[in-house]
């Protein structure tokens, strides 16, 4: 969904979680479910920010390190870590996150488009800034977190 799309609807459901200590969210309508973190296989001469593929309930899927993909250093995983499982396109995968915060609704018009931060890393994965009390959480555009071919993205 695009920002004029999005200011198009009247109230826009997500889930809010954290990575590297920053605020971001996605589309609950993306979100299979979400669980804790279980340790994942390591596959050979994969990107950096995927950190291996887990069985959930005889599907094979990949988990993407968030942070890794958004260019902050990879997570040290631990129990207290998630994992939410969502739809891109045709395919699942599990996004591996710090911590989930909240399922929040929120009226289209305020989301905001981005600004132009050429310095910050995650800008090119965030496609709208959510101002909820006194912090801003950035709309991940899920599309470009797990590109279509993985050998072409760096």
């Amino acid at each position: 969904m695009t920002i004029a799309e999005a200011i198009k609807v009247e109230q826009r459901e997500i889930v809010s979680f954290r990575v590297a200590g920053q605020d971001f969210c996605i589309d609950i309508g993306s979100v299979r479910e979400i669980r804790g973190w279980t340790s994942t296989t390591v596959l050979p001469h994969a990107p950096d920010y995927i950190r291996g593929v887990m069985n959930l309930r005889g599907a094979v899927l990949p988990v993407v390190d968030l942070s890794a993909r958004l260019g902050f250093a990879p997570a040290e995983p631990t129990e207290r870590h998630a994992v939410i499982i969502v739809t891109i396109g045709s395919r699942t995968v599990g996004l591996l996150v710090d911590a989930v915060s909240d399922i929040l609704s929120a009226p289209g018009e305020d989301f905001k488009p981005t600004p132009d931060v050429v310095a910050d890393p995650a800008k090119a994965f965030v496609e709208a800034v959510l101002s909820v009390e006194d912090r801003l959480i950035r709309l991940i555009e899920l599309d470009r977190v797990m590109p279509h071919n993985l050998g072409a993205v760096k």
